[in-house]
């Protein structure tokens, strides 16, 4: 038991950011009038954008060791509930509200969005640099934004 609670970096330095952040945008997502999003939308959106996430946590905090949340050599619960709900959660409200009009609208506001809660972990000392910057954030939130979301709800509408 010591080990799994230990495993889950509850001392880790602005965890709370990461878990407040996470409970506030899964629980939004859940709760918000569906405009342009359907139930069964969600939920593939929810595995595949959370199954990208992860493969790409693997790939940079993990291979190329360029970002750190909480403790480097720990998975703990921050970093589970991160890769996890923040994520998938600003995909789903994202198509929730997404129409051709409003693309360059919504990519802006979703990256604001997305930039301002990587500060926050940032400045309670959740997650750290090494190797990374907020500019290659920048650009891989307006690709995702702006190309990938809306071809991953295209193909699922198909």
């Amino acid at each position: 038991m010591d080990t799994f609670l230990h495993n889950l970096d509850l001392g880790a330095k602005g965890l709370w950011f990461p878990v407040t952040i996470s409970i506030v945008l899964v629980l939004t997502a859940l709760f918000i009038p569906k405009k342009k999003i359907s139930w069964i939308e969600m939920y593939t959106t929810f595995g595949i954008v959370g199954l990208f996430t992860w493969i790409t946590d693997g790939i940079i905090a993990r291979g190329f060791d360029l970002i750190d949340l909480g403790d480097p050599n720990t998975g703990g619960i921050g970093e589970i509930l991160s890769y996890t709900f923040i994520p998938t959660s600003l995909s789903i409200l994202f198509i929730n509200y997404f129409t051709k009009k409003n693309k360059w609208k919504l990519t802006i506001l979703f990256t604001i969005l997305s930039l301002l809660i990587e500060t926050g972990m940032l400045y309670f000392g959740y997650m750290e640099y090494s190797g990374w910057n907020r500019f290659i954030s920048f650009i891989v939130f307006i690709i995702a934004f702006y190309f990938l979301v809306p071809l991953h709800i295209k193909i699922i509408r198909r």
